[in-house]
Order: structure tokens, then C-alpha cells, then sequence
């Protein structure tokens, strides 16, 4: 899963969120792990966790080699100015390992509450993240600029953003899509911008119960996000498989649940799609505990996923 590409992520690598819910001993050996198991990235998202900035410090020096990808760091959260600092540094002291995906679905002209905490909107969200990241190149150097440069990328969904993805920046992270935005996405930004896809999934032979747990996570970002709802309805699906919870349609193009080798075939879909790297958000009944075993399941499996 690590062989060179052109690109240091190799075909696929982990994304998760539940590492902020564990202490940072626990999340050390598990980055060890994730990179000795073959995976050539670690993916977190950013909450009211640890920020994007200290989480990356910590994975980074927990492991020798994987990449380490924020996915991502949030624009609401932090000022182009410290985010600019904070880049170059880990760039420095990590070459080449460190990539700064870059979003944030506050990016609009209101307020927002997440988890019941009011976040201000910023903006128009392509002409937002296009002034940020202009403010983020012209903030001065005085410390050593990181060799090579850390490279950039956008949480992207509509053609807009996507477009700015490839042009502005190293290209693009898509989040909570099916294959066929994939292509779309590939069709968009031409054959030379990153493409590094997440996709969750559920590993687990009881389907019923595998399903269940599918739908849950896509219900909770249909009903919470309306950004992804809007790519959703992009993408053809209607009120029919949006409004009353997700339909099994929907549930079945955003997650891809069973044994390992129905995962390692919906991760080759999005590699013949275009997708130079796939990102795997394991699920499971309880998403406070760490993925440890269904990582080491899917490893060999995901081994086999290169097109």
C-alpha cells in the first residue's frame, strides 16, 4: 500500500476521528501500528478534540515514515497567520510526511452551532478558502522554510471548490462520497491533481446489523450538514432518499459494509474512478473505541486494492 506513486500516500490509507477520545499514549501506539500494518497515511478530522496542529505533532512523532494528513483543519478555527507558522514547522521537523488538508462547512454568512457552540460563518466558501489561502502564502518566513514545502489540499465537493483544489493547491479531499462523485471530481480537476478520497465503512458479516450502523452515520450527516446534502442532491439523489432518513440507496453509495474483500472492491471503484488514494473511516457499534482489530483485518485485503 506504500509503493511510490509520485506522491508519498501510496493507494490507501486510515481515517478516523476516534482518535481525540483517547489518551495520547493510547493514540501513539496505534499510529505505530497503523504504519507497521502498511497503511501510507493516517487521516483525523478536527473537532473539539485536539486541534489539527497537536494532533499531527502527535502521530508524527509516533511513527518514522506514514504520511500524516489533517482532514481537516478547519479555517473557522484558526488564523491564516498561525496556521501558516504551524505548517512550516511541522514541514521542518517532519520532511515530507506532513499534508495540511484544508476546509471547514462554516464557510458561509451565518452563525452555526456545532455540538451547541456557536462557530461564525466567514464568507462564500469558494471566495473564503481562495483569501485564505492567498493570506496564508504571503504571511513571512522568519524560521526555515520546510524542504520540501508541505503540500495543500482541499475538503472540495462542488465543481467550484474542486476547480480551486486544482488550481490553488495540491488537490483535493473529498469527504462522505459515492464513486460516482469520484469521477466526476477526476473529470473536473484533469489527470494531475491529487485526488485522496475518504470512504467509510463497516466491516462486519452480519449485514443487518452492519447496515444499521451504515445508516446511522449517513443520517447524521444528511440531517446536520446541509453541504452535503446539497452534493448529495448534486449527485441525483432526491427527497426520497433524503428527507425521513437515508434510504438504503444512499446509505449503500456512501458506505461500504460486509467482509474485507466487499471494502477492498468499493476502494478499487473509487481507484478505476480516478481517486489516486482512498482513506478508509472504519464505523463501528461504539465509535468512542479505537478500530484496532478491523484495521489489522482490512490490512491484507487493502493490500490487493491497487488497480
Amino acid at each position: 500500500m506504500t509503493e511510490d506513486l509520485g506522491h508519498p500516500l501510496g493507494h490507501v490509507g486510515v481515517w478516523t476521528f476516534a482518535f481525540d477520545g483517547q489518551p495520547s499514549s493510547r493514540v501513539r501506539e496505534a499510529a505505530a501500528e497503523i504504519e507497521e500494518l502498511g497503511y501510507g497515511a493516517i487521516w483525523y478530522g478536527e473537532g473539539f478534540g485536539r486541534d489539527a496542529v497537536s494532533q499531527a505533532w502527535l502521530l508524527l512523532s509516533a511513527t518514522r515514515r506514514v504520511t500524516v494528513a489533517s482532514g481537516i483543519a478547519n479555517i473557522a478555527f484558526r488564523d491564516p497567520i498561525a496556521l501558516a507558522g504551524a505548517a512550516r514547522a511541522l514541514g521542518e521537523t517532519f520532511p515530507g510526511r506532513y499534508l495540511l488538508g484544508l476546509g471547514g462547512h462554516r464557510v458561509d454568512d451565518t452563525t452555526h452551532l456545532l455540538d451547541g457552540y456557536p462557530v461564525p460563518g466567514l464568507g462564500r466558501a469558494v471566495s473564503t478558502m481562495g483569501a485564505y489561502l492567498a493570506a496564508m502564502d504571503a504571511v513571512p518566513a522568519h524560521s526555515p522554510s520546510p524542504r520540501p514545502a508541505v503540500r495543500r489540499v482541499l475538503a472540495a465537493l462542488g465543481p467550484k471548490m474542486l476547480s480551486l483544489a486544482a488550481e490553488r493547491t495540491w488537490g483535493a479531499h473529498p469527504y462522505f462520497v459515492p464513486v460516482e462523485h469520484t469521477r466526476r471530481a477526476r473529470e473536473i480537476m484533469g489527470p494531475e491533481a491529487f485526488l485522496g478520497v475518504e470512504q467509510a465503512v463497516v466491516l462486519d458479516t452480519d449485514v443487518d446489523r452492519a447496515r444499521q450502523v451504515a445508516a446511522a452515520h449517513v443520517a447524521g450527516y444528511v440531517s446536520a450538514a446541509p453541504h452535503q446534502e446539497a452534493n448529495m442532491r448534486r449527485l441525483g439523489f432526491g427527497d426520497d432518499d433524503l428527507v425521513g432518513g437515508p434510504s438504503r440507496r444512499l446509505v449503500d453509495a456512501i458506505v461500504a459494509y460486509g467482509d474485507a474483500g466487499t471494502i477492498r472492491d468499493r476502494v478499487r471503484q473509487h481507484l478505476h474512478a480516478g481517486a489516486n488514494h482512498v482513506c478508509v473511516q472504519v464505523l463501528t457499534v461504539d465509535p468512542t473505541v479505537l478500530p484496532d482489530r478491523e484495521w489489522r483485518e482490512l490490512a491484507p485485503a487493502l493490500r490487493d486494492a491497487a488497480p
